[in-house]
Formats: C-alpha cells, structure tokens, sequence
C-alpha cells in the first residue's frame, strides 16, 4: 500500500509541511465513483488542519512519555532509599549482633547497649536507670529490642513497629481465613 504525502507550504514553523494522505481508491469496494477528482478534493485550509492535528498528537505523546518516564524516576528514587535504608538497617543490626554479651539473648526482650572507655560495645540487661543513683558505669548507646528475626528495634521505634506487626498479623489472619474454606473444599480425603 502506498502512502502519499502532501507538500505544503506554511509560514508557520510548527506546523509540519507534510502530511500522510490515505492512497486514493476511485473504485471503493468495486464501485467506481463517477468524479473521483471531485470526492479527493481537499482544500489547504483542510490539509494545515490535518498536519496541526498531527502536530499536537505528537506533542501529546511525548508529554505522556515525559509524564511515565518522571513516574518511573520517582519510583527508582524512592527504592534507592529504600535499599540505602535497608542496608543502613543491615550493618546497624550486623554491629549489634557482634556486640558483646555475657548471657543468651531472647526475642521479644529489651537490651541495653553501653560503651567502654577501651570502645568495646556490649549488652546488659540492666537499663541507664536501673544502675541506680551513680548511673552506668559506661557510656549508655541506645536500648534496643531483638526481635524474632534477629533484627534489632530501637526502643524509640517499638510502638510503631508493634503496630505495623499488628497490622501484618490481622491481613495474614483475614488471609488464612478466607483461604480455609478453598483449600479444605479441594482437599482429597483418603479413606
């Protein structure tokens, strides 16, 4: 199939000077037409019109494509802090989990992290209140949650982090509910 472009000449500059005509066809579905010069007739004004309409579609897809490419560098952005974030959370957990200790610890319980003089880092139970009058004997770093993956919880962040535990529990919850009747109805029975 041939396409046929139309040169035009405009003093406009954004306007394209040609536009892709449909082929002419002077015997459409065997019919010959009696005056196909007539019916193929277009004027200028009508061909500036087409070539405008042209013009602005194609400023519409490279808005859209301007517009989706924005979208995706947000999102590339906001993994990238994602996955500092992560791994800032990787190496703090990484570090308290090689501090020293002198007794197991267990999940669920809070953990108090103290600096010597010589540096070294290490648990205890006790928290800067509880050393009494004189306060700890070392620098107090922080108190810290170890939770069941063995990640640390600031204690500032336990609250939020309980809701957002609570949160996961309920969807699971609804999830296992919803799933039980499925999953029971398509079970096979050996008897």
């Amino acid at each position: 199939m041939k396409r046929s472009y139309m040169e035009m000449e405009h003093s406009n500059s954004s306007v394209p000077n040609k536009v892709v005509l449909v082929e002419r066809n002077v015997t459409p579905q065997g019919i010959p037409l009696l005056n196909p010069t007539i019916i193929a007739k277009k004027g200028s004004n009508d061909l500036v019109e087409l070539a405008i309409e042209i013009q602005q579609a194609d400023n519409y897809v490279k808005a859209n494509v301007c517009n989706k490419l924005q979208m995706i560098a947000q999102q590339m952005n906001f993994l990238k802090k994602q996955a500092e974030t992560v791994l800032k959370e990787a190496k703090q957990n990484s570090i308290l989990n090689h501090a020293a200790c002198n007794f197991i610890k267990h999940p669920g319980h809070v953990y108090h992290l103290y600096q010597r003089e010589s540096g070294q880092i290490y648990f205890s139970m006790l928290s800067p209140e509880e050393w009494g009058a004189s306060g700890p004997p070392h620098r107090h770093k922080g108190s810290f949650r170890l939770e069941y993956d063995r990640s640390w919880t600031p204690l500032s962040d336990i609250s939020t982090k309980d809701n957002e535990l609570t949160i996961i529990n309920k969807f699971l919850q609804a999830t296992e509910t919803s799933m039980c009747p499925s999953i029971i109805d398509g079970m096979i029975v050996d008897s």
